[in-house]
């Protein structure tokens, strides 16, 4: 496995970690990596260029600190509140935007979270296919707290936890534990047992490891339109064009290269070619 140096940007940390894994690495530890508008600006740069990086299986969102992110930065919160409509408008949009991105990007995205994630870092979560946190990890839709509401990452959220919950944790701001996380679906995995600081990111990776090998087995191709597929029929009523589009889709893919690799090597009993010789954590 090849390992190679990461982009460093004023906020992140971002590149090809390995000749599969995407790094995407929230880097503000001293803010608790809250963020704003140059922040936004850098996130949707770096996932623009992660989604154009030739040969990534899977992104890994992460971030450097005792906190995974305390949401909006409070200095960007009090410049926004001092400008007029329009002017908040375009900055909901930039905000819209990265949480767009990181939620069709390509690939299979991977959330590791520890400590805490709040107002829109829990959109963040939410975003990513999976989310992986430490038992001391908590969450909070904190908005309502200071007037205002979790609009942006509202469609996220909601499509995360369900609209039972989010008209709980959306009008209380409650702080919640990663066992509530997990029993909401925020989250698919808890890392292990009591954990030091200090080895909550050797712990997060560890656990998400197993999930890295078993997408970078699979076929890329087939990884893509899986993920593609859910987004569509999720939003898909249940039609004679769904039905049909569903259809069209598996055609394609058994009769691609990949497709086509993948049933003879099953029918062959021998590992398809896109299969790597070695764990992704050697």
């Amino acid at each position: 496995m090849t390992t190679h140096a990461l982009t460093q940007t004023e906020f992140l940390a971002y590149g090809a970690e390995s000749d599969y894994v995407g790094v995407l690495r929230l880097n503000r530890p001293e803010l608790h990596n809250a963020f704003g508008d140059l922040m936004i600006a850098e996130l949707i740069k770096a996932l623009d260029e992660l989604a154009a990086l030739p040969g990534l299986r899977v992104l890994l969102l992460e971030s450097t600190g005792k906190n995974f992110s305390a949401g909006a930065d409070l200095n960007w919160m009090r410049a926004m509140a001092q400008k007029d409509y329009q002017q908040n408008l375009t900055d909901a949009g930039a905000l819209a935007l990265l949480m767009e991105k990181l939620n069709s990007f390509p690939l299979p995205v991977i959330a590791l979270v520890q400590g805490a994630a709040f107002g829109g870092a829990v959109g963040l979560v939410a975003c990513c296919d999976m989310a992986i946190a430490t038992p001391k990890a908590s969450f909070c839709l904190s908005e309502v707290k200071i007037g205002l509401i979790p609009a942006v990452i509202s469609p996220y959220v909601v499509r995360a936890i369900g609209e039972r919950a989010s008209r709980r944790y959306f009008t209380t701001a409650e702080r919640f534990d990663a066992a509530t996380a997990l029993q909401l679906g925020l989250i698919c995995e808890i890392a292990g047992g009591e954990i030091a600081n200090n080895e909550e990111p050797t712990a997060l990776r560890a656990k998400t490891q197993p999930l890295i090998d078993a997408i970078i087995a699979n076929s890329p191709q087939a990884v893509v339109a899986a993920k593609a597929l859910v987004a569509y029929v999720a939003d898909a009523p249940l039609s004679a064009d769904t039905i049909a589009e569903t259809s069209r889709r598996i055609a394609a893919i058994r009769v691609s290269a990949e497709g086509q690799e993948g049933l003879s090597a099953f029918l062959e009993k021998r590992t398809p070619a896109w299969q790597p010789s070695f764990s992704a954590g050697q």
